[in-house]
């Protein structure tokens, strides 16, 4: 893979993406009926969780930067990345928590985002002494999420989406070590540790 094609696979499959694209397809891809939110409303919650998950922890990864906490929004060095994780876990469990304190929204909303939540903390305890590849960890907790759904939704047609997943996956993992951002060993452990989490996860509350 050529190192323009890994860049942009790299950017348009941002981890911090991958939480408003998950309730995209939840919100229009599954059938009007499997979700109590009217469809018009609908638009308010993705913005919301765009909002939240990714313009203000990218916001805040910005700042660091230009405070100099930070080298650039790369965060190449694995001790830079420990603040950003943090905080972008403190912006995603608010977010779960607003979507469980508002009865209007399914629950399905905060058990995908509360799975989200604890795959960012994952990755900011193993940062804490090995470089783990967030991107990793993130195509592996969707491809485990959509999983879920096709437990959740099973009269839903999901062999597209997931197939379409695991080729997004694997494009993800080439991309990054195109890139020579990662070893293999935190590509493929960051992908494990995501989709264990997912799958456990949903074994354990569903």
């Amino acid at each position: 893979m050529n190192r323009s094609l890994a860049k942009a696979l790299s950017v348009v499959l941002h981890p911090l993406l991958l939480p408003t694209y998950l309730f995209a397809f939840i919100l229009y891809y599954l059938p009007a009926p499997t979700l109590s939110l009217p469809m018009q409303s609908r638009w308010i919650v993705l913005g919301m969780i765009f909002f939240t998950t990714f313009i203000i922890p990218g916001l805040g990864a910005y700042t660091m930067v230009r405070s100099g906490q930070l080298d650039s929004m790369e965060m190449e060095r694995r001790e830079q990345r420990r603040l950003p994780l943090l905080f972008t876990s403190l912006c995603y469990g608010i977010t779960t928590y607003l979507l469980y304190r508002e009865p209007a929204f399914d629950e399905i909303f905060y058990f995908i985002m509360a799975i989200i939540t604890a795959s960012v903390l994952l990755t900011y305890g193993i940062s804490l002494f090995w470089k783990v590849s967030a991107h990793s960890v993130g195509v592996g907790g969707a491809l485990g999420l959509l999983l879920l759904l096709s437990r959740l939704v099973p009269d839903v047609p999901m062999l597209l989406p997931i197939s379409l997943s695991i080729i997004l996956t694997g494009a993800v993992l080439s991309a990054r070590l195109a890139l020579d951002a990662h070893t293999p060993a935190e590509v493929y452990t960051g992908f494990g540790s995501g989709l264990l989490l997912a799958l456990t996860a949903g074994m354990f509350a569903l």
